[in-house]
């Protein structure tokens, strides 16, 4: 056992990370980790947060994942541990000024303190330059570990001061023997979920799981034999925005009741009591901060979609070509060849650029609805 048992399929990056936790002269005060969306960014962080405070069980140190400052920081309760993970649209100024301030800390237990930003890519321009001289020259014992899909998400400035770790999409292989010594699945329902998740260790868990979760793909892929026409793309798109809705609001509902439900607690008020304007503020900016995150989720739920109807097209034209590889989507392979069958290799490029352009119109703030019936006409059957 070891605190890197869960970083599946990247042995360099466990090597290099694994020596500098035992080396000082392999040591740097400031870590970018990227990787693809499911490679494992936040768990290889906590992983050598945790091997930077390890004191060794048996002679062995750098991440023994037994000892008392291993379990605490895999945890998330080691005190010299600070953990931020957003689940809202940015990560903001304010956020990041505590962070600072945090860093400034000498260790109260650990060997180091150690700061991990899993969604750094999340911070504005000028958020990151409120970080930049914190991580240029931080204290003595003091380590920021940022995540990021890629070294581009990250300002210039930022990523010149950092020691890269560029994780790769682990084999589907390795992510499914994961899923079955985690969560005792079936062999077979975890490697068809690792490659229906394409490899993203969080979802294919899902996947393999919750058979809700698997309808609910297998509905969305649904989506792209149904489309005969604009107003079958129509409906369809309002469909998925309808359901993105749906999951965000039940993701986040209950959540926000209890975020509420404390805050009035500490302001001394009661519900649907009136409030002074004083406290009406905070109570604002509290709701304001579950839209962002409502936003953020719905954001995610409608991506993650586009990405599933990506990997059925990819499937499509696997098969028009006729070519020797594994389908994603080796259990919905009856849509994949009725979509093969009633199409061109040309007609099935187009559409998997209608879906890009999707993702980037979403990401560049279009309205949803808008962005996914643009898609979902582009999808129907052409001539």
């Amino acid at each position: 056992m070891s605190v890197w048992d869960d970083v599946v399929g990247q042995e360099h990056a466990v090597e290099l990370l694994q020596r500098a936790a035992t080396d000082p002269t392999a040591m740097t005060h400031a870590w970018l980790v990227t990787g693809p969306p499911g490679s494992g960014r936040s768990v290889a962080a906590r992983a050598f947060a945790a091997a930077l405070q390890c004191t060794g069980t048996d002679g062995v140190t750098g991440g023994c994942g037994r000892c008392h400052q291993c379990t605490t920081t895999l945890a998330g309760t080691h005190p010299d541990l600070t953990v931020v993970a957003t689940d809202k649209v940015v990560i903001t100024i304010d956020e990041v000024r505590d962070l600072i301030g945090t860093a400034a800390r000498t260790p109260s237990l650990g060997r180091y303190r150690v700061i991990v930003v899993e969604d750094a890519d999340r911070m504005a321009e000028r958020t990151t330059n409120v970080l930049l001289k914190a991580i240029e020259e931080p204290p003595p014992h003091t380590v920021w570990v940022l995540c990021a899909p890629s070294v581009q998400d990250v300002l210039p400035t930022i990523r010149s001061r950092c020691r890269a770790v560029v994780l790769r999409v682990p084999p589907a292989e390795a992510v499914a023997d994961l899923v079955v010594r985690r969560d005792g699945v079936d062999p077979q329902v975890a490697l068809t979920a690792a490659r229906a998740a394409q490899s993203h260790v969080g979802l294919a868990r899902r996947l393999a799981r919750d058979p809700e979760a698997r309808r609910r793909r297998t509905a969305v892929l649904d989506v792209a034999r149904r489309i005969r026409g604009v107003g079958d793309a129509v409906l369809a798109a309002n469909e998925l925005v309808e359901v993105s809705k749906a999951e965000a609001k039940a993701a986040t509902e209950e959540r926000d009741a209890a975020e509420k439900a404390e805050l009035l607690r500490a302001l001394g008020a009661g519900d649907g009591e009136t409030l002074p304007p004083r406290l009406r503020s905070q109570l604002k900016q509290l709701e304001d901060d579950q839209k962002r995150r409502a936003t953020r989720r719905q954001r995610d739920v409608l991506d993650r979609a586009m990405l599933d109807l990506l990997s059925l097209y990819r499937d499509v034209l696997v098969v028009q070509l006729g070519a020797d590889v594994d389908l994603v989507n080796a259990g919905d392979a009856a849509i994949v060849r009725a979509l093969a069958a009633d199409s061109t290799p040309e007609q099935t490029v187009r559409r998997m650029d209608a879906i890009g352009l999707a993702r980037e119109r979403l990401a560049g703030n279009v309205a949803p609805l808008l962005a996914l019936e643009a898609m979902a006409v582009a999808l129907r059957p052409q001539g």
